[in-house]
């Protein structure tokens, strides 16, 4: 999955993006070959901060819940906790992080973005957690990182409706850092990496482990919270109703089993 992955390191920021069109969904193996990039930069001390970019017009669409079994590996067995096990290894990196959103945030994509420390956005972005609306329980430990970014309040409508936040309005709510226009994404995300690679690596790397605590050991407990609540939700004919509603682009006929 690194032949997705692009990594470049300039002034000490390394710009990492995951180029998997069209939506640049995520599986175990993408977020595996991710954590094992963040983990090299980690030890390389020419890196200092990480821009995180994706490339076409979708941030992340999630996770690809097409099919009769959604969430296995090529081999039949279910991937679920090996992506968030790998999920657990990005909140573990050490660097700090900037993410680069342009488009749609979508579920595991929301929680790909909630890794980031800042959250740069295009207008054109949007966030989502729509998990209810596929008749599931949110994942990726997005129960947890969502709420501690944005508050309980808010993250709870997010969770609770799977409503769409626009760029403007995730401002508002903390959920974004800035708002550029999209020909100036990139560059705005690497100036404000640069802006942290300025400072004192130790330092930063101090402060940051204070200011995150055990967050990727909260992840990893949430995640096995998250995981269990999936499997549960995952046999029940709504969740099945719930994927071809989402794909059809059609609201539930939901029944309550």
């Amino acid at each position: 999955m690194k032949k997705h992955i692009e990594v470049s390191l300039e002034s000490h920021v390394a710009t990492v993006v995951i180029d998997r069109p069209p939506h640049n969904h995520v599986n175990a193996a993408l977020i595996g070959a991710l954590a094992d990039i963040f983990e090299e930069l980690d030890r390389d001390d020419r890196c200092r901060a990480i821009v995180l970019a994706t490339g076409g017009r979708v941030f992340c669409g999630g996770a690809d819940l097409s099919g009769d079994k959604p969430l296995t590996t090529n081999t039949g067995e279910a991937e679920t906790p090996i992506l968030y096990r790998n999920a657990v290894r990005l909140f573990a990196t050490r660097k700090p992080i900037v993410a680069a959103i342009q488009g749609a945030a979508v579920g595991a994509g929301l929680g790909l973005a909630l890794v980031a420390d800042f959250r740069v956005a295009s207008p054109e972005a949007r966030f989502s957690a729509n998990f209810v609306n596929l008749g599931f329980h949110a994942g990726f430990g997005i129960s947890h990182t969502l709420p501690r970014v944005i508050g309980v309040q808010k993250a709870s409508l997010m969770l609770l409706t799977g409503r769409r936040v626009k760029a403007q309005e995730a401002l508002g709510y903390g959920l974004v850092d800035e708002v550029v226009p999209a020909e100036r994404l990139r560059d705005a995300a690497r100036a404000l990496a640069g802006e942290i690679a300025l400072a004192a690596p130790l330092g930063v790397e101090a402060t940051r482990a204070t200011l995150r605590g055990d967050l990727a050991a909260a992840v990893e407990r949430q995640t096995q919270h998250e995981r269990a609540e999936q499997d549960r939700l995952m046999a029940t004919a709504d969740f099945h109703e719930g994927i071809k509603a989402v794909a059809e682009r059609r609201p539930g006929n939901f029944i309550r089993q």
